[in-house]
């Protein structure tokens, strides 16, 4: 019955887990409750007063839109008053505005590179020299790709969730036949000549670092050596933790789920990572210090509670549960504005404590192994020793959704374009999510970011241009301004739809 109902949420009930407060109250410590950085309120008095009731909205428009303005007059003719028959004189305007939206239109853009001789030396001279004016070089060479449209195909595809079949589609809309066969090959030149300098960049930096998260999800592709199109295929994520300046996310696709993938991902790397409860990631050299996430341990709870009758949830060993974790989580958001070394502190004051009433509670429980709640204290108990190492330094983080709202870009992509076709088209795309959420996490718009390296990479180091490799990292002080993602009223940039969705 626990099995028929766990099912049957899953296919019909919400996927939410965000925490019940009714829980919290299993708890009723309040100096433990209470926010250690939030001052005290000021107690104002204010009068009463009337306000005509409007509609919230988050729309917002960026102030620097250019303005086109029609002007409606009557024609002199009629400006005559209807009653005396005098002229009208002008007393007012009235002001409508509307968001019009133009479509994208491409151009073809010719460059004209003129070649210069010497007259004097063609009629007396036996050698004749020639001289060209300075031409950027192209991104493919022998194509005619720019490096806008290269930037607008990855967009389309990595941040949009289009596949390349519905961009064909788009572009013949317009009367431009540009096969998806061509779109991919650009996609996989410009990346494997170009991105995948900066790609192992970035992997170099990525290890430098002391915290890190990972994660992993499944993904299929058609036409991979010694396995079968139905056989899953894995794309691999690590990335910088919250205490980093500079965020940087890098996937990695490999054909197996094997330990061996992030060990020799990570071969450089010593410090603590964060990882779910795979066994994998324990397997990992001993410079490795494995943090383990309390949300995945929530979660087994939670699984059960939703197969609990609804009027005897609140008193179920689920709730309770659920509450001890939701309360280590509470103390989390307390602790966020503290520095490392203080959050550490409070860890070992608030933290430890109940985590230690949460195990003694744990055993002193008598469930069948393979319930449910069985499996939610296996699985707590057996992973104790990685759970509660997030304790030991005040950089850590209570739980690896870091990692598994940055694999959603890949995951929303995926429900869309289903598969990929070739090892080497699946190496593109890790490259392609890599830059673009790197770019997403630290400010800068991803087509400009892209059109930007696709722009100067293939000139670098000669003058106007980028001088290194460096340079294009996400992080860079070369990036020009225009590169950042506009951020309407001084506000931050809107979230992406598979950010809503985490």
């Amino acid at each position: 019955m626990e099995q028929f109902r766990l099912a049957k949420h899953k296919q019909f009930g919400a996927s939410s887990e965000q925490p019940d407060m009714n829980q919290l109250s299993l708890f009723n410590e309040a100096e433990q409750t209470a926010a250690l950085t939030a001052p005290e309120p000021e107690i104002a008095e204010v009068k009463a007063h009337y306000r005509k009731k409007t509609r919230l909205t988050t729309d917002k428009r960026p102030e620097d839109l250019p303005v086109e303005v029609i002007e409606h007059e009557l024609p002199v003719e009629n400006r005559i008053c209807p009653d005396c028959g005098c002229s009208l004189h002008k007393m007012g305007e009235d002001i409508l505005e509307e968001l019009k939206i133009i479509p994208a239109k491409a151009v073809i853009v010719r460059h004209v590179r003129h070649v210069y001789a010497c007259r004097r030396c063609e009629a007396s001279s036996d050698h004749v020299p020639i001289v060209k004016a300075e031409m950027p070089e192209p991104v493919i060479k022998g194509g005619f790709a720019s490096p806008e449209s290269i930037a607008h195909i990855a967009t389309q595809k990595f941040v949009m969730g289009s596949p390349l079949y519905r961009q064909e589609q788009e572009w013949k809309l317009s009367g431009i036949l540009l096969s998806r066969q061509t779109m991919s090959n650009w996609l996989i030149k410009a990346s494997e000549k170009w991105l995948e300098p900066i790609y192992g960049e970035m992997k170099r930096r990525l290890c430098e670092h002391q915290v890190l998260h990972a994660d992993e999800t499944t993904l299929q592709v058609l036409h991979e050596d010694g396995k079968s199109a139905q056989s899953k295929s894995y794309m691999w994520l690590y990335r910088t933790s919250g205490e980093a300046k500079h965020q940087i996310v890098l996937y990695d696709y490999q054909p197996n789920r094997k330990a061996e993938n992030p060990e020799e991902f990570l071969r450089n790397f010593k410090g603590y990572l964060h990882a779910d409860g795979y066994d994998g990631y324990h397997r990992l050299p001993g410079n490795i210090t494995v943090v383990g996430c309390w949300a995945h341990a929530r979660r087994k709870f939670d699984e059960l509670l939703q197969t609990i009758p609804k009027d005897k949830r609140d008193s179920s060993d689920a709730a309770k549960g659920i509450a001890y974790c939701d309360k280590l989580f509470r103390f989390e958001k307390q602790f966020a504005l503290l520095s490392p070394d203080d959050r550490l502190k409070e860890r070992g004051r608030l933290s430890r404590p109940l985590m230690n009433e949460f195990y003694a509670w744990l055993g002193s429980l008598r469930e069948l192994p393979k319930s449910l709640m069985g499996k939610a204290i296996y699985y707590a108990e057996s992973q104790r020793k990685y759970l509660e190492r997030y304790l030991l330094d005040g950089r850590l983080e209570i739980s690896n959704n870091r990692a598994e709202r940055t694999i959603c870009p890949f995951v929303m992509g995926r429900k869309n374009w289903l598969f990929s076709n070739t090892p080497n088209g699946t190496r593109t795309s890790a490259i392609n999510y890599s830059l673009i959420v790197s770019a997403k996490e630290n400010g800068l718009n991803a087509f400009a970011y892209l059109t930007w390296i696709l722009t100067n990479s293939p000139n670098l180091g000669r003058p106007g241009y980028i001088s290194k490799t460096e340079d294009f990292l996400p992080d860079s002080a070369a990036i020009p301004e225009r590169v950042f993602s506009p951020k309407p009223n001084g506000e931050k940039p809107e979230k992406y739809a598979w950010e809503e969705d985490a």
